[in-house]
């Protein structure tokens, strides 16, 4: 491997699936304008630009129809692919989306039986993720929503949704696996709208699971975005809560369809500040992007994308080390009283008796001129990323 500020190393962790630079550019107003790649060409692929490993969905690698001596030869190749690279398969997830059967719903569908089959979809998948060494399943709710919302009540789907995730835990623990569940939030498409539609929703339904030490979430930068939040700000909840797990990277314009371009293509001062949180924070897990090369592009732009999509990063990261080396942004980052976050509230013994007797001290005027200067400091970050210090 080539060595340079931008050439990607094993601990940087970049990950990115076989649905992601194996995507033939196809659209909801268009067919497929590459040829499919063959996962063992992709694996290969990815070890030449530094990746760290590969994901995927149960079929992306194994066709829903194959026979056991079929997913057998399969899982074989795919596996001579990963010990000749070094590539590891850190998480994989399933497809209970694209069949018409989870038209309605998969997990949450009103059809018990319809509900059953993807159970057992979910849990074959898991089987696989384990086979293959992945400690982290990815479960996206794509289906599990609605458009009439006269037909499906919201708490009843809920019901659905934990009693299967419990059901996975439990065949989890049954089965001595070391795999951890990563719920992924997105707030509408291809459903009107997705149930656990934010960050924030996910967090709150794992605490009603039977397991939750189990279950974190997988938030994904096109999905927060999309509906106008803050990516870097879902992260820091994630971290605060103890619950990223995982995380997929892509870029994303706030309003639009789920894009899934390029890390870093759009929305770039976000990008900088969640890469800044994840490298600073000691978060150890995956950089996983879960993104598509633009539909223009040949079988050469399918590297050019990747490529892309890790040298990005990287240029955040060196801007990250900047960001926390400069003088002036540690300058203006105190008169935004930025370290003065870290002292805890309370005063003396902690009681409202010692508050309200510190409070009578203050000088409720002078505190309401204050001037924290976020102006500047966020000039500087502005020059930061363009060049200019």
């Amino acid at each position: 491997m080539t060595s340079g500020p931008y050439e990607p190393q094993p601990e940087d962790r970049f990950t990115f699936g076989l649905w992601t630079v194996g995507n033939p550019g196809r659209d909801p107003f268009g067919v497929e304008v590459r040829e499919p790649l063959d996962p063992v060409d992709i694996v290969h692929h990815l070890a030449d630009i530094g990746a760290y490993g590969v994901t995927l969905h149960d079929n992306d690698l194994v066709p829903a129809d194959a026979s056991a001596s079929e997913r057998e030869v399969l899982l074989k190749r795919f596996r001579a692919a990963l010990d000749s690279t070094g590539l590891k398969v850190p998480m994989t997830t399933v497809n209970l989306f694209t069949r018409p059967i989870f038209k309605e719903g998969a997990l949450t569908a009103n059809d018990p039986d319809v509900r059953r089959f993807a159970l057992a979809k979910a849990l074959d998948a898991i089987d696989l993720g384990a086979e293959l060494g992945a400690s982290i399943f990815v479960l996206w709710g794509g289906r599990e929503g609605t458009e009439a919302h006269a037909a499906k009540p919201v708490a009843e789907a809920l019901d659905r949704l934990a009693e299967a995730i419990n059901a996975m835990t439990t065949y989890i623990a049954e089965r001595n696996y070391s795999t951890r569940i990563a719920l992924e939030p997105k707030p509408n498409e291809p459903r009107g709208d997705i149930l656990l539609p934010t960050v924030g929703h996910a967090l709150a339904f794992i605490e009603s699971l039977d397991s939750p030490e189990l279950v974190g979430v997988n938030p994904e930068f096109a999905h927060e975005t999309m509906s106008g939040l803050s990516f870097h700000h879902g992260v820091a909840q994630a971290l605060w809560a103890g619950k990223l797990f995982h995380i997929d990277l892509n870029a994303q314009r706030i309003g639009r369809f789920d894009q899934d371009f390029r890390f870093g293509s759009e929305e770039v001062k976000e990008a900088f500040y969640l890469v800044h949180l994840l490298e600073t924070s000691g978060y150890s897990g995956m950089r996983h992007f879960d993104a598509h090369p633009y539909r223009t592009e040949g079988p050469e732009g399918v590297w050019d994308f990747a490529r892309g999509c890790i040298r990005t990063y990287l240029i955040l990261k060196e801007k990250a080390a900047r960001f926390e080396a400069d003088s002036e942004i540690k300058a203006a980052l105190a008169v935004a009283r930025v370290p003065d976050l870290a002292t805890p509230t309370k005063v003396g013994d902690g009681s409202a008796e010692a508050l309200r007797g510190y409070v009578k001290t203050l000088d409720e005027s002078a505190l309401g001129r204050a001037h924290y200067g976020h102006e500047q400091l966020d000039q500087l970050v502005t020059e930061l990323l363009l060049g200019v210090r």
